[in-house]
């Protein structure tokens, strides 16, 4: 006997019928449009966008918005591209930007500092306004030659050379003789140690080390300034030992804040001063004064010129700067041949 399946007979289920209309008739299975749907088509834009943003970042900038547009129109692939585009083409953009800044920055402090270097002293267009005052009488700071400094400037040495013992110095004995030859004659000086002693001590360093020997003396002026500028052996007006170091007497005897270190003064002839490029941007570079000049008292005084040192310079003064100019090459070609302490 045969066991009926639980539940008893049940007739076999009838075929569902076909859905009208779909598929189309005489289409076939796998038609566009009846199955899986086809993969969506990639912008190529947001491609263009992405690689542009590498080579070209604005252009990637671009794109990328144009990509995205087209994309949102058309429902397209390559959102995601289109954004890395945009992305990287602005950062990219924004970072080139700022190079360029900084680099326009950069040139025109260059610049700037290049021509505040060209002469180191001002320059000779002011005319005399009359009856200028002395430079002031010399009070001794307290920490007078207790920490001489010469910090490394960013500039190389002109020549090689080695910056002077730095910390206290002494300010004895009170003046150092110096016999300075040139082919043009001898000058003598007299380095004020007691009321310049870390200026001293950087002359007599250089000189020691032949530093000055066999340089030209570059820069001659005449009128409200008459100095005969020398000490860098580039003969450029801009070389330097390679180091700096602060302002003495004058400078000393004024706060940094009185306006007083803008107004001229008389620096007599026959001072011997430090050239700088600014207050604490002293170096090698020095001039010799042959005529009453007007200066603001900003450049170190650290000595005198003897007589016959003077009478050296009247005759280099005499023959004039190159070209007719009052400020220049002076027509008498002067080198130093040596600078030796006695």
């Amino acid at each position: 006997m045969t066991t009926p399946p639980p539940g008893g007979d049940y007739p076999p289920p009838e075929p569902y019928p076909p859905y009208a209309g779909y598929p189309p008739p005489g289409y076939p299975a796998g038609y566009p449009g009846y199955g899986h749907p086809p993969p969506r088509q990639t912008n190529s834009l947001a491609v263009v966008s992405l690689i542009c943003a590498f080579l070209f970042a604005p252009l990637g900038v671009v794109f990328g918005h144009i990509s995205l547009s087209q994309i949102k129109r058309s429902g397209e692939e390559g959102r995601g591209l289109a954004i890395a585009g945009l992305v990287i083409g602005y950062l990219l953009t924004v970072v080139a930007v700022l190079v360029i800044v900084v680099s326009i920055v950069f040139v025109a402090a260059v610049a700037r500092d290049l021509e505040s270097l060209d002469g180191m002293v001002p320059d000779t267009t002011a005319t005399p306004t009359g009856q200028l005052d002395e430079l002031p009488k010399f009070k001794p700071p307290a920490t007078l030659g207790s920490n001489c400094q010469y910090p490394a400037t960013a500039e190389p040495a002109s020549k090689p050379a080695k910056s002077p013992r730095t910390g206290k110095v002494p300010t004895d004995p009170a003046e150092v003789s110096v016999s300075m030859t040139t082919d043009r004659g001898n000058i003598g000086l007299q380095l004020d140690n007691a009321q310049a002693p870390c200026t001293v001590n950087n002359f007599a360093s250089l000189a020691q080390q032949g530093w000055f020997d066999n340089t030209p003396c570059h820069r001659l002026t005449t009128g409200a300034l008459a100095v005969l500028q020398c000490g860098d052996p580039t003969g450029t007006g801009i070389g330097g030992p390679g180091y700096r170091f602060p302002n003495e007497y004058p400078t000393n005897q004024f706060r940094l804040s009185d306006p007083a270190l803008k107004k001229p003064v008389r620096y007599p002839r026959g001072t011997l001063a430090m050239a700088n490029a600014g207050i604490g941007t002293n170096g090698s570079q020095f001039f010799l004064v042959y005529e009453d000049s007007e200066l603001p008292p900003t450049y170190t005084v650290f000595g005198t010129i003897d007589e016959t040192g003077l009478a050296t310079l009247d005759k280099i003064a005499e023959a004039g700067v190159k070209g007719g100019s009052t400020d220049g090459e002076p027509v008498t070609a002067v080198e130093i041949e040596s600078v030796r302490l006695d």
